[in-house]
């Protein structure tokens, strides 16, 4: 009998949402998707210690700074996850550039740079960058210029038009944390057919199906198998490993829930900066969502430079 997750495989491509290189090879994702977060547990992993030694060391005898030696490990664990997966890896932009567009532009570059240095050329990277307004015309710049990114931090579907307007390869819609916002805000839980994070998910699909859009919708940040299922047939799914375990030892029928030839049609929007800006500025969820992770990131991403920087005093 095969199981879910080899059925959710079957509609949908599924991504691992980890640095966890032994989950990475038992469970065999397409992809691997990674935050500042997941960098920063896997440094601090045991299987990470020689890497995180070595750049110590190198950056140590270069005199390279906290930052570009957190720089090379954050690469050094994207190249150990595109050896064990056929697909992309995600790696994310510095949060703290998330309002600076020239930053971001650079960084990605940088970014793309360090990877060819040690081989993986850039049909085998995705730059990550959080979706404001700036991060979405970095990812348009890059875009042109042949580099993919996945729009992360996607909350509301004014996020989502203009990642599309600027021609994203791939956006990361957050179920789990927009249904802890309204679980929260109204003192309930939700079944999957009510969920506010999997509809979010499915009215972004709608769009940008119907209107002919090949942005990748990968719905991230899961907090149950539930809303999974509720997702099957989504382009792509994040999945962080006890969930896709969950789904290995679920022998349950899973129907599919999304696909392309059942959308329901939504017009075409308009989305200039004043209308993103003002959209956003409307939804308190999508607000208070997108800040609190950029800063979340961002103190994750310090924590890793503190780590660093511990070791080269040491």
């Amino acid at each position: 009998m095969k199981n879910t997750l080899t059925e959710l495989r079957s509609m949908t491509t599924v991504v691992a949402d980890t640095g966890d290189v032994d989950a990475v090879r038992a469970l065999r994702p397409v992809d691997c998707t990674t935050n500042p977060s997941i960098v920063l547990k896997a440094v601090q992993s045991p299987g990470f210690a020689g890497m995180v030694a070595d750049a110590i060391t190198a950056g140590r005898a270069a005199g390279h700074s906290p930052a570009q030696i957190a720089d090379a490990l954050t690469v050094g664990v994207g190249a150990e996850l595109a050896a064990l997966v056929p697909g992309r890896v995600s790696t994310e932009v510095d949060a703290n550039l998330s309002f600076d567009t020239q930053a971001s532009i650079a960084k990605g570059r940088a970014l793309i740079a360090a990877y060819g240095a040690q081989g993986i050329g850039p049909d085998r990277i995705l730059i990550k960058l959080a979706a404001t307004w700036e991060g979405i015309r970095a990812a348009e710049v890059l875009q042109a210029e042949g580099i993919d990114c996945n729009l992360t931090l996607i909350f509301a579907l004014a996020q989502a038009v203009a990642c599309a307007d600027a021609g994203a390869f791939l956006i990361s819609p957050f179920v789990g944390r927009i249904t802890d916002w309204h679980a929260k805000a109204q003192g309930r839980t939700f079944d999957a057919a009510e969920d506010p994070g999997v509809l979010s998910v499915k009215t972004i699909y709608d769009y940008y199906k119907s209107n002919g859009i090949n942005t990748v919708v990968m719905g991230a940040s899961f907090r149950n198998t539930g809303q999974i299922k509720a997702l099957a047939g989504c382009d792509r799914l994040t999945i962080a490993p006890n969930l896709l375990q969950e789904l290995a030892d679920d022998t349950g029928p899973l129907p599919r829930q999304l696909s392309p030839d059942r959308v329901t049609a939504m017009a075409p929007l308009t989305m200039a900066e004043a209308d993103f800006r003002w959209t956003m500025n409307a939804d308190a969820m999508a607000t208070e969502k997108l800040a609190e992770g950029i800063r979340n990131f961002d103190a994750d991403h310090k924590r890793l430079l503190d780590m660093v920087a511990q070791r080269l005093a040491g």
